[in-house]
């Protein structure tokens, strides 16, 4: 489920003429009953609401007053959220005629026309205060106070994002709260300013809406907005622009050092500005410095799920998951371990909305047997990126609703995905140029289209630690085997490189330098072309010294990656 929630207002909405039908009523039990939350979001103060609607008990959470009081049916717990009404204030009013007037726990409420008098007594006395109408009355509250952040306090008790609700209301005190949803829907009987700005408009008015809405809801879910709706912007096509929907599931895929993981950033850079939950599982270390992120582990401490789980409790928190102290065959269990209660959590409360796993071939490898059993049966908002997508599992693949392929590789990429799915491969595959990839939905009948993807704002500092710190496979890795390959000593990251470098012998490390060995590796292996550029200059000078050249290219691999962390880049 994509929408854990409906918020409703009552008056004129869920009820009519303060008296809910048995027929809604039913509605609302079996919404709860698909596993969703109800929130009721009224102008009234919570005593008279308890007397007009006796099965307040359905909700889980009730913000009153518009806003300033929070209740759980559940406990009977009440918190005001915003300051009692100054008893001098009240006292004017009563003094200047206004009446009837009702005082609640922080709000005070009048009917028109006294809104005049209640402005003039506001000025006077100099009181931080704003005046709320509602079809005729009027509501007096502290300043900033209204139904949105009413909502946004109970959500926070709930552990929900506001982009999984859905809001329903009429009345020109509900644009706030409704424009705070990841959904808004007016009834038919609403004001026209109201139907004007929400999503979606039901067929039925009052009661009769909020069943067809929920009718629609257990149905079809996030069905009931177009894809585009509260989705992330990927690029453009052809003047249009191509979204991403956090319902979706995506497999980034390419040759090595094309973009990939740019272009992730830049999607989580539009997650942050949308307000969109996210968590990077990241086996190499290539997002340290993610903006916006937390990061767990490093290269010498593995994150733990408890700590994952924990922090991805607090809805504000975006975490990258570093695996660089993970060994390449204890990344799959420790995944396989995580996923089960990540999946549980993000059923009940829909989020991280997004998931965006690297290297997903280690994560998900179509090796394991088991693949399937922590698997559920989808991973929506789920970003997939590897080069070998023949190497995930093949269940994980069936549950991809797009492909964005990427390189000069990208139409093997797709062919590949087709061949592992059993999906007919499409025809006239284009090929991407310049900055270009093929995007697909397999499910959608369209044909593959080339976006140009959006760019990042950051920079990151990619693969430092991993290749600093980290474990490069075996073909990555740096052999010592000097003049007919006397030695095999295997370095697997920049650290020991340099270990072992300053312990060879000279004639060991003079006959890689002349070969050019080094600044090939740091050019193909490593992808520092400036580190290969300077190492080629100690290369090349016959008249350095072993100790001269050593020190030359170990001091700049040190400058660039072995430095503390706080150091600044070269």
């Amino acid at each position: 489920m994509y929408f854990i929630a409906l918020a409703t207002d009552y008056d004129g909405t869920l009820a009519h003429d303060g008296t809910v039908s048995n027929k809604t009523l039913a509605a609302l039990e079996r919404f709860k009953k698909s596993g969703r939350k109800l929130l009721l979001v009224t102008g009234r103060e919570l005593p008279d609401l308890k007397r007009v609607f006796p099965d307040v008990g359905l909700f889980d959470k009730v913000v009153a007053e518009n806003g300033a009081l929070i209740y759980t049916p559940a406990s009977e717990e009440e918190r005001a959220i915003s300051p009692s009404p100054e008893p001098e204030f009240v006292a004017r009013l009563k003094k200047q005629g206004v009446k009837p007037l009702s005082v609640g726990r922080s709000i005070v409420a009048t009917w028109e026309p006294h809104q005049a008098t209640v402005l003039e007594v506001i000025k006077k006395m100099g009181l931080e205060l704003e005046i709320i109408f509602n079809k005729g009355a009027v509501m007096i509250l502290p300043s900033g106070v209204n139904k949105a952040t009413g909502l946004a306090a109970a959500l926070e008790d709930l552990h929900l994002s506001p982009h999984n609700v859905v809001g329903i209301g009429d009345a020109e005190n509900d644009h706030a709260f409704l424009k705070a949803c990841g959904c808004s829907v007016a009834v038919d009987n609403a004001i026209p300013a109201v139907k004007s700005t929400a999503d979606l408009v039901t067929r039925g008015a009052r009661g009769k809406g909020v069943e067809e809405l929920i009718a629609k809801l257990i149905k079809s879910d996030h069905g009931i907005v177009p894809k585009r709706h509260g989705g992330i912007v990927l690029g453009s096509s052809g003047g249009d622009d191509i979204y991403l929907s956090p319902t979706e599931s995506v497999l980034i895929a390419g040759s090595s050092g094309i973009g990939k993981s740019t272009l992730a950033t830049a999607l989580t850079e539009r997650f942050v500005d949308s307000q969109f939950q996210f968590c990077v599982f990241d086996p190499e270390g290539d997002y340290d410095g993610l903006e916006g992120a937390v990061r767990l582990g490093d290269a010498s401490s593995a994150p733990t799920k408890a700590q994952v789980l924990d922090l991805i409790a607090k809805a504000d928190s975006n975490v990258v998951v570093n695996g660089l102290a993970l060994r390449v065959n204890e990344r799959p269990d420790f995944f396989a371990d995580l996923l089960p209660d990540l999946g549980s959590f993000r059923r009940r409360t829909a989020r991280p909305h997004w998931l965006v796993i690297d290297e997903a071939h280690h994560l998900l490898p179509k090796r394991r047997d088991d693949t399937r059993a922590v698997l559920s049966l989808e991973l929506p908002g789920t970003i997939l990126i590897t080069v070998h997508p023949e190497a995930i599992s093949t269940d994980a693949l069936r549950l991809m609703t797009a492909v964005i392929a990427l390189g000069p590789k990208a139409k093997d990429v797709v062919k590949t995905f087709c061949h592992e799915t059993g999906i007919e491969p499409p025809k006239d595959i284009p090929t991407p140029k310049g900055d270009r990839v093929l995007f697909w939905r397999p499910g959608a009948r369209k044909k593959l289209t080339t976006v140009k993807v959006i760019e990042p704002r950051q920079s990151l500092k990619r693969h430092s630690r991993k290749y600093a710190e980290g474990q490069l496979d075996e073909t990555g890795s740096f052999y010592f085997r000097g003049p007919d390959d006397a030695m095999n000593l295997r370095a697997h990251n920049l650290m020991i490189f340099a270990q072992m470098a300053e312990g060879i012998d000279d004639k060991t490390w003079e006959f890689h330098l002349r070969a050019g060995d080094y600044s090939k590796w740091f050019r193909h292996q490593i992808r520092d072309k400036d580190l290969a550029r300077e190492t080629a200059e100690a290369e090349k000078d016959s008249k350095l010294s072993a100790d001269e050249s050593r020190k030359r290219v170990l001091d700049a691999v040190r400058r660039r990656y072995t430095a503390p962390a706080t150091a600044p880049e070269a």
